[in-house]
């Protein structure tokens, strides 16, 4: 099971207001079962995870649907690094993104953008997908997702460089679907040797 779902289950009980036991006790499991399902130690059984669900008010068949639709998922979708990144941490994104773009010019497919980046993705992080994707759409003639239309531009210009002495040339050189949200890049950014 992926880590971030565990964290969103824990995000819910504390909203919730419960604690570990009297969630335990609502979805009748074992304490020490919902311990280590939170914790990520333990792969969960898919029935624990739909009282667990349901004791958190989601409807029963909800979680047999989100499992299908993450296993459907491309590991490199774009949805997928966004998840990578809100995961590990903004800092990662580099090594996310970059994996997402071998996967897309090896084959690129629409399955591959169909979905945004997720909610929690930051603005910096989702503007950079969203130009990206429109990029490698670009390249491949194929007509950008939907949802890339409703990214909006980074109110603070990003020079992804961070070098001062490169910001005139990101100016000049960024492509136009990262210019428009407020991107600066080299001309070379998603070239890889």
């Amino acid at each position: 099971m992926y880590v971030w779902g565990m964290d969103a289950l824990k995000q819910t009980r504390n909203h919730r207001g419960l604690s570990q036991r009297s969630l335990a006790r609502c979805a009748g499991v074992s304490f020490r079962a919902l311990q280590m399902i939170e914790a990520g130690q333990t792969d969960p059984r898919l029935s624990s995870l739909v009282k667990i669900a349901s004791a958190l008010g989601t409807p029963d068949q909800a979680v047999p649907t989100e499992l299908a639709r993450l296993i459907s998922e491309h590991p490199d979708s774009a949805i997928n690094i966004s998840r990578k990144i809100s995961l590990e941490s903004e800092a990662s994104w580099k090594l996310w993104l970059f994996e997402f773009v071998d996967t897309f010019r090896r084959c690129p497919s629409e399955a591959l953008v169909a979905s945004p980046p997720i909610r929690e993705t930051s603005d910096r992080i989702r503007a950079m997908l969203t130009s990206t994707v429109e990029v490698l759409c670009q390249e491949a003639s194929m007509q950008a997702p939907w949802w890339c239309g409703g990214i909006d531009a980074l109110i603070s210009p990003w020079f992804v460089t961070g070098v001062e002495n490169l910001k005139a040339t990101a100016l000049v050189e960024s492509p136009p679907h990262f210019r428009k949200r407020n991107i600066f890049v080299l001309g070379n950014f998603l070239m890889r040797v």
